[in-house]
């Protein structure tokens, strides 16, 4: 069965991230967007980040140009803007697809395990959230319009 751990993807400055790595720890994979109307959420994010991270909790952002062009940034570029506009400390991965040909096959991998509305897998919007367990199962998809601090709950259930 295939699990988180039997991926690697890219961090933003281009380095190698085997996450494999992250085997027993609760994560929340989002994507991501600096000039959408949801950007916002990156400081929920930064605080459940913060609250939960000593109990082994991750939030993993996978910034994403596929929606209205709303992420035409470089690497550097979306990282200074998460830490000087919502002092983002969590880890920041390299520019994705998410939907198409071109996906992350981590992205396909999760909206298989987790389809959306009625069944749905393409990803509607930037900051589409799942939420993994410590085995590495992807437990729960959220919409762009739930709130980071309403994940509370659900990742507490986890920790």
């Amino acid at each position: 069965m295939t699990t988180i751990a039997d991926f690697t993807v890219a961090a933003n400055d281009g380095t190698p991230v085997d996450l494999a790595a992250k085997r027993g720890k609760v994560l929340l994979v989002v994507n991501t967007a600096s000039q959408c109307g949801f950007t916002p959420q990156y400081e929920g994010l930064e605080t459940l980040w913060r609250k939960y991270r000593d109990r082994g909790f991750e939030v993993l952002a996978f910034p994403c140009n596929q929606f209205g062009g709303q992420e035409p940034g470089d690497a550097e570029e979306i990282a200074q803007f998460c830490q000087v506009n919502f002092g983002v400390s969590f880890p920041l991965m390299a520019k994705v697809e998410v939907n198409g040909a071109g996906a992350s096959p981590l992205f396909d991998w999760m909206k298989r395990e987790a389809p959306g509305l009625m069944g749905s897998k393409a990803i509607k919007w930037n900051f589409t959230k799942f939420l993994v367990d410590r085995e590495g199962h992807v437990v729960r998809r959220y919409g762009p319009t739930d709130k980071p601090e309403k994940l509370a709950a659900d990742i507490e259930a986890l920790l």
